[in-house]
């Protein structure tokens, strides 16, 4: 029984007893009584929706005698592992696992509006059947909610679990698999400064999560704080006692192009001051940073900042990052 507002008035008066008292209420009013079934165990659950009776279900072998081909690639990549789990039920394993119990199948002598043809499904009915098992992993869990999907892009747009020669059963390597869509990102990665995705040092998952992500642009960690980048910039991580404020707003990005730049370093501008005086101007020396010292007139001696200020990522020593 739910309790009612009077009880919810007198524990919200009683101010010691208040946290017990309304754990107690939540308790209550979130029991709910078992549904009828819910007490079978975890091996009578389909990872597709699929009948967990055993006797709809033929086994991979039986798929093998028609489908050598797909059931050779199935036995060199890594979904042969299904088969393993016999405590859980065929419902579980093999070919069925995805394309739904055989036996009405082979019976109609391989009539295939009795079996699950990937092809004929929707990209999001596709995908709901890949994440009946992976969405376990904890780097997929976001791919409904995700910018990919969203654009029917889904796990059988860029996954092949019987045609693929790369890793992760892709449809082809990176980068050339994510230029199919993002070509406006492309030209980055051949500019003179640039992250070595293309020489094959790097890739785009390293920095992004395809299968969806809380941050934007499906980045792994935030880069507005530095977080993805320091995974191999270590040296600008920090936390520093002297911290430069535009990384902990903005991120890197507010000085760096991530992909690749015509700029030393992958520099936004050019020329370090430049840069600098994004932030560092007369203009807005009273309200988010400092302004230029009257003695900085830009000759040559003082266009490049950052030989003087060495530590402009943060200081442990010195406030105006002369020193680490």
């Amino acid at each position: 029984m739910i309790p009612n507002r009077s009880l919810l008035s007198l524990i919200l008066r009683r101010k010691p007893a208040r946290l017990m008292l309304f754990a107690a209420w939540l308790a209550a009013a979130l029991s709910v009584p078992p549904v009828s079934g819910a007490a079978d165990n975890q091996q009578n659950i389909s990872p597709t929706g699929q009948p967990a009776n055993p006797d709809l279900y033929v086994g991979a072998d039986t798929c093998k005698a028609c489908h050598s081909a797909e059931s050779t690639s199935y036995e060199r990549g890594p979904h042969w592992r299904t088969e393993t789990a016999k405590h859980k039920g065929p419902q579980w394993q093999g070919c069925e696992a995805c394309h739904g119990p055989g036996k009405a199948h082979v019976e109609a002598g391989g009539d295939p509006t009795k079996i699950i043809s990937f092809a004929g499904l929707s990209t999001k009915h596709a995908s709901s059947v890949c994440l009946q098992c992976h969405y376990r992993s904890e780097s997929h869990q976001n791919f409904l909610r995700s910018s990919h999907l969203s654009n029917d892009v889904g796990c059988t747009t860029c996954h092949s679990i019987h045609s693929s020669k790369a890793h992760f059963l892709l449809v082809s390597s990176q980068p050339g698999l994510c230029y199919e869509c993002h070509q406006s990102v492309e030209p980055d990665f051949s500019k003179p400064a640039h992250h070595r995705v293309n020489e094959g040092l790097m890739s785009c998952s390293d920095c992004h999560n395809p299968h969806g992500s809380f941050v934007r642009h499906n980045l792994r960690t935030s880069s507005w704080q530095g977080d993805v980048c320091a995974k191999c910039h270590i040296d600008t991580a920090g936390p520093f006692v002297f911290e430069h404020a535009p990384l902990k707003q903005q991120g890197c990005v507010a000085c760096h192009n991530p992909h690749g730049s015509t700029n030393p370093h992958l520099l936004t501008s050019p020329q370090i001051n430049q840069l600098c005086f994004n932030c560092h101007s007369t203009i807005l020396a009273k309200s988010i940073a400092p302004g230029v010292p009257t003695f900085h007139n830009q000759a040559v001696e003082y266009q490049q900042c950052i030989l003087c200020h060495v530590a402009i990522h943060g200081s442990n020593t010195d406030p105006v990052f002369f020193k680490r």
